[in-house]
C-alpha cells in the first residue's frame, strides 16, 4: 500500500503504549495481554504494544504480546523506540516472536524541541535520522518513522527529514500533532504538502498521530485522511497523555456512517458500501468496556459512540421520533458497535458448561483456574440478582482480570448509617499469611468509614484522589461498578470492583488499589509507567547518537 493509492485506512492502535501513559491507567502484563487479545478480535491492523527500552516490565509485555497475539494472520505487533541504537535493538528483540513485526522510531523535528529539549541543530538531526532508520531496517523490513512535534515543525525541514527516512528504509511516515496544537485545515495542508513535495513519498504510507488538547483531534485526523493519510494512530476511548489521543471508536464510526462522503478520497464510487477500515465494529463496545474497566478510566456518559447516553433519548419529541423511526434521531444502529441488551437464560441453577459456553460466545477463553473463580463469582451474583445480562458477565471477567497478587483480602465489611446516626464501619482483612485483623471506624458516610477502617488496618500512606460509581445494567439490583484511585508519592493506582452492594464494591475497590500500591512497591517493573527510563549514561553506552531524553510522539 502507498500513500497515494486507493484502498482502506489502516488503524494503528496505541492504547497499550500512549494510552497507558494516562495518569492512573496502570496495567500489569496480564491485563495488557487481555486488551491485546481483544484488539485482535476488534481487528486493528497494528498494535503498538509498548516502549520496550523504557523498562523491563514494558519489554516483557511487548514480548509476551508478540508471542501470544502476533500470529501469522494476526495484527502487526509494533514497539516504540527513540532514534537510538539501544532503543532500536531492545525493540527488535521484544517484537521478535511476532509473525509480522514493526519498529517505530522517532525524533523531534520542531525548532522548539530541537532548541530546548534535544539541543541539536537541524543538520545533526538530518544525520541521525537515516542512520537510525537504517539500523531499524536491518532488524525489520517494516519500519515506521515519526517526526515528533511535526505540526509545529518547518514544513521545508520536514520534507528533508522524511525524504531521508524513506531513503534509509522507512515504510511508514508518521506526522504527529504531539501537543494537540493544529486545526483541521492546517493539518490537511501539512499532509497535502508532504504528499506533494517529498519526492519518494509514494514509497511509504502517511500516518497521523495526535492529541486532543483543543478537542480537535478526530476532526484533524479525518481532514488528514482526506488529504492523503492512510494510517490513523488512535486509542480506545481516546485515552492518553493530557487530554488524550484520537478515539478509535469515533474515527471508525465516522468513516462508517459517512463513508459516502469519504469514499471518493480513497478512489471509490461514492455509493460504495465497502468499509473504509478492517475494524469489526461489533467489537467496539466490548473493547471500550474492557479498557475502561482495566485502566480504571471511566467513560463519560455523553461520550460519542460508547457513552452511556450515546443511544439514550430523554426529550419527548426525540422519543416520539425514535419510536416512529429510529433514523429520525439516530445515525447509528447500536447493534453496529455490539451494544446488545439481550438477556440470557443463565441463573443460579445454570451449570459450569453453560456458563463457559456463554463466555466463549462473548469472546472470553479462560483458563480452568480463572473459569472456576469466575463461575464462583457468577453463582454468588445469581443468588442475589435474578436476571443476569451479558454486561454482568463481562464485568465479572473484567473485575477478575484486574486483580494483582493480593497482600490483603476483604473478609467482612459491615456498616451502620442513617438519619441521626454516625456512619460506622467494621472491616476484617486477611493478609497473605492468613492472619485476620478487624477494626471499626467512623466517617462522614459509609464509604468514608470503610476506607478509614481499611487505612487503619493496612497502614499504607495514601491519598484517595478519585471515587466513582456506575451502574452496569438497569434495575434496582444492578451491579454497581466502583473505581477508586489512590496516590502515594509519585504512584497513582486504580482499584476496581463490582457488586450489587456499592459499599462492598467500594471496600473491595479500595483494597484492590492498596494491593496495587504494595505490588508496585515490591516490583516496579509490573507497570512500566512507574519505572525509570534508561539513564543518559546507559544510552551513551549503547552507542546512542542522541543523548537528550525524548518524550513519545
Amino acid at each position: 500500500m502507498r500513500a497515494k493509492d486507493p484502498g482502506r485506512v489502516l488503524i494503528f492502535d496505541t492504547t497499550l503504549r500512549d494510552g497507558e501513559q494516562s495518569p492512573g491507567a496502570s496495567l500489569n502484563l496480564e491485563e495488557k495481554l487481555v486488551i491485546a487479545q481483544q484488539l485482535a478480535r476488534l481487528n486493528v491492523d497494528i498494535i503498538e504494544a509498548g516502549f520496550p527500552f523504557a523498562s523491563k516490565g514494558d519489554f516483557a509485555a511487548v514480548q509476551r504480546i508478540a508471542d501470544v497475539v502476533g500470529a501469522e494472520n494476526g495484527p502487526i505487533i509494533c514497539g516504540l523506540s527513540r532514534a537510538a541504537k539501544g532503543d532500536i535493538e531492545a525493540c527488535a528483540q521484544a517484537i521478535a516472536p511476532a509473525a509480522r513485526q514493526r519498529i517505530h522510531t522517532f525524533i523531534a523535528t520542531s525548532d522548539i524541541h530541537l532548541q530546548h529539549k534535544l539541543r541539536k541543530t537541524r543538520r545533526e538531526v538530518l544525520e541521525i535520522v537515516p542512520e537510525m532508520v537504517a539500523h531499524a531496517a536491518s532488524f525489520c523490513s517494516d519500519v515506521e518513522f515519526s517526526c515528533e512535534d511535526a505540526a509545529r515543525s518547518d514544513p521545508e525541514f520536514l520534507y528533508e527529514v522524511i525524504e531521508a527516512a524513506i531513503t534509509a528504509g522507512a515504510t511508514t511516515i508518521n506526522i504527529p500533532d504531539t501537543v494537540g496544537y493544529t486545526t483541521p485545515e492546517e493539518f490537511s495542508q501539512l499532509i497535502a504538502g508532504i504528499d506533494a513535495h517529498v519526492p519518494n513519498m509514494d514509497q511509504a504510507v502517511i500516518s497521523v498521530h495526535g492529541h486532543n488538547d483543543l478537542g480537535l483531534v478526530v476532526a484533524n485526523f479525518l481532514a488528514a485522511m482526506r488529504a492523503g493519510a492512510r494510517q490513523l494512530e488512535c486509542t480506545i476511548n481516546g485515552i492518553g497523555e493530557r487530554a488524550g489521543n484520537a478515539a478509535l471508536e469515533e474515527l471508525v464510526m465516522a468513516m462508517h456512517v459517512r463513508r459516502q462522503l469519504f469514499n471518493p478520497f480513497l478512489g471509490r464510487p461514492a455509493d460504495s458500501e465497502e468499509p473504509l477500515t478492517a475494524i469489526n465494529t461489533e467489537e467496539i463496545y466490548r473493547t471500550s468496556r474492557l479498557v475502561s474497566n482495566l485502566t480504571g478510566m471511566l467513560v463519560q456518559p455523553n461520550k460519542a459512540v460508547v457513552g452511556a447516553n450515546a443511544f439514550a433519548h430523554e426529550s419527548g419529541i426525540h422519543q416520539d421520533g425514535v419510536l416512529k423511526n429510529r433514523t429520525t434521531y439516530e445515525i447509528m444502529d447500536a447493534r453496529t458497535i455490539g451494544l446488545k441488551h439481550n438477556r440470557i437464560s443463565l441463573g443460579k441453577l445454570s451449570g459450569r458448561n453453560a456458563f463457559r459456553s456463554r463466555l466463549e460466545e462473548l469472546g472470553y477463553n479462560l483458563t480452568p483456574e480463572d473459569l472456576a473463580q469466575a463461575f464462583r463469582r457468577f453463582k454468588e451474583l445469581a443468588d442475589r440478582k435474578r436476571d443476569i445480562t451479558d454486561l454482568d458477565l463481562q464485568t465479572i471477567v473484567s473485575d477478575q482480570a484486574q486483580q494483582v497478587d493480593a497482600t490483603y483480602k476483604l473478609k467482612l465489611v459491615q456498616v451502620s448509617c442513617g438519619t441521626n446516626l454516625r456512619p460506622t464501619a467494621t472491616v476484617t482483612l486477611e493478609d497473605s499469611q492468613g492472619g485476620l485483623a478487624t477494626t471499626a471506624a467512623i466517617g462522614t458516610g459509609p464509604v468514608d468509614a470503610v476506607c478509614r477502617a481499611i487505612d487503619e488496618l493496612v497502614k499504607v500512606p495514601n491519598e484517595l484522589v478519585e471515587f466513582s460509581i456506575q451502574a452496569v445494567t438497569e434495575g434496582i439490583d444492578a451491579l454497581g461498578v466502583v473505581t477508586i484511585r489512590v496516590r502515594q508519592g509519585g504512584l497513582l493506582c486504580s482499584g476496581y470492583s463490582a457488586d450489587t452492594d456499592v459499599v462492598v464494591a467500594s471496600a473491595q475497590a479500595f483494597v484492590a488499589a492498596i494491593n496495587r500500591l504494595l505490588a508496585l512497591g515490591r516490583n516496579p517493573s509490573i507497570h512500566p509507567q512507574h519505572t525509570e527510563v534508561a539513564t543518559e549514561t546507559e544510552i551513551e553506552a549503547a552507542a546512542q547518537p542522541d543523548k537528550a531524553m525524548a518524550s513519545s510522539p
